[in-house]
């Protein structure tokens, strides 16, 4: 395979598996693949490479249950905030975030079925009322990835952590494609990583091999007509490909499988540990240009997991956020809680921002909003959400706090065409741009 001085954005490592299997190691962003004004080169026509703006990415990263306000949500408007128990984590990114409050969730209060779950999910990732099986609508990142997806290898990426829920679709899902058309998200990292590398086959699981033996004639023959700095990116990325592998390899067999509904018990599987990985994972094909928009739903709608981690294995997740929540003890086990949601978060944060892109870094091109399924946890509270607005993607705002008066349609509308240049006309609930976000 023959490199130009100047490389495609959209260059991959291949080859062939054991099995014959097409092994394909997406690129993260080397200085060869972008001109001196920071804009990136693309395949062009008769095999010539143009050039293109950096693209920007899309992130809709989801938390079931809700919160407990006071914990979470900032007193004080504007960069002077201070920073609450549970957004502690996200301290060391102040300059890279925005808190939102006060967004309605107006298609949660639809009439017909369902409870208030149901009804907050499908207006919360929709816009549109609940159908009685699913979301009304398509989700927000389902909309976007149609309009500046076409182009990459994977239009949209759903990812998955915590399995516990009840068990309904509206539930299991975030993401959908349209009026009851779930796509739900992957799991288990081993398959996720075999769908990024292309992979199948069971020798890389067993450490017997690695996936990169099969690209180490091509990854050889790139690196002697790359520079001294890409020398150096292109071995560092090959040691956390790696290193990655072998993480997954690590997990436990009973790590492979899905789990709809927990026992009484509870699954006590390391969720963090899983959170990281597919964290991972998914910075993985952002880097490398294999997908601009993804879903990740860290737990459930109405989920079930318990926190061992936390000490807290007693009830289940929806369980702490009604009962004993009023109390003060009950209080502090749920900010505990959602103080590790922030933590996965943050650390999803922190792995954009390590990435360098272009004359900055692949957070610098990132949208990522942290959403929750309700506002106030115990009351099922719709209107006050609170999110979080992480990256620098089409010019955000962030370094701040802001109070919003407008609902999730007016946000996702602003984001979709403002920030991540998809004209998507309209949404549910959504009838004017927020000048507070961009």
């Amino acid at each position: 395979m023959a490199f130009r001085k100047e490389l495609s954005r959209r260059t991959f490592l291949k080859g062939v598996g054991l099995s014959g299997a097409v092994i394909r190691v997406g690129l993260p962003a080397f200085d060869a693949m972008f001109n001196p004004s920071g804009t990136a080169y693309a395949a062009g026509a008769a095999g010539r490479l143009a050039t293109e703006p950096i693209e920007s990415r899309f992130v809709l990263w989801f938390n079931g249950n809700g919160i407990i306000e006071k914990y979470w949500i900032p007193r004080q408007d504007g960069a002077n905030y201070e920073i609450t128990p549970c957004l502690r984590p996200l301290a060391p990114f102040r300059d890279d975030i925005h808190i939102l409050s006060g967004i309605d969730n107006p298609g949660a209060r639809s009439a017909g079925p369902g409870n208030g779950h149901a009804k907050s999910m499908s207006g919360l990732v929709s816009g549109d009322g609940f159908t009685g099986r699913g979301a009304g609508s398509a989700s927000v990142d389902h909309v976007i990835a149609q309009e500046v997806g076409k182009d990459t290898r994977f239009r949209s990426l759903q990812i998955g952590v915590c399995q516990e829920s009840f068990g309904e679709s509206v539930q299991r899902n975030m993401s959908w494609a349209g009026r009851d058309r779930p796509l739900p998200p992957e799991m288990i990292p081993h398959r996720l990583f075999d769908r990024l590398f292309g992979s199948r086959e069971q020798y890389w699981m067993e450490r017997k091999k690695s996936i990169l033996d099969a690209v180490s004639g091509e990854a050889s023959s790139l690196k002697t007509k790359l520079g001294h700095s890409d020398q150096e990116r292109l071995d560092e990325f090959l040691t956390s490909v790696r290193s990655l592998e072998r993480s997954v390899a690590s997990l436990p067999p009973e790590y492979a499988h899905v789990v709809e509904k927990p026992a009484e018990g509870g699954d006590l599987k390391d969720w963090p540990r899983i959170a990281k990985l597919q964290s991972d994972l998914l910075v993985h094909a952002l880097a490398s240009g294999q997908t601009r928009v993804a879903s990740y739903m860290l737990t459930k709608c109405q989920g079930l997991s318990r926190f061992p981690w936390l000490g807290l294995t007693a009830e289940r997740h929806h369980e702490y956020t009604h009962g004993r929540v009023e109390t003060p003890e009950g209080q502090r086990m749920m900010r505990d809680i959602c103080r590790w949601h922030v933590e996965e978060f943050a650390y999803f944060i922190g792995k954009l921002k390590s990435i360098p892109e272009g004359d900055g870094t692949l957070l610098d091109h990132t949208c990522a909003l942290f959403i929750h399924e309700h506002a106030e946890a115990n009351s099922h509270k719709n209107s006050g959400l609170a999110m979080v607005a992480a990256g620098h993607a089409g010019g955000m705002k962030t370094g701040g706090h802001t109070r919003i008066t407008g609902t999730v349609g007016d946000l996702y509308m602003t984001l979709a065409e403002e920030v991540m240049g998809a004209q998507i006309g309209s949404f549910p609930s959504g009838t004017k741009k927020l000048a507070e976000i961009v």
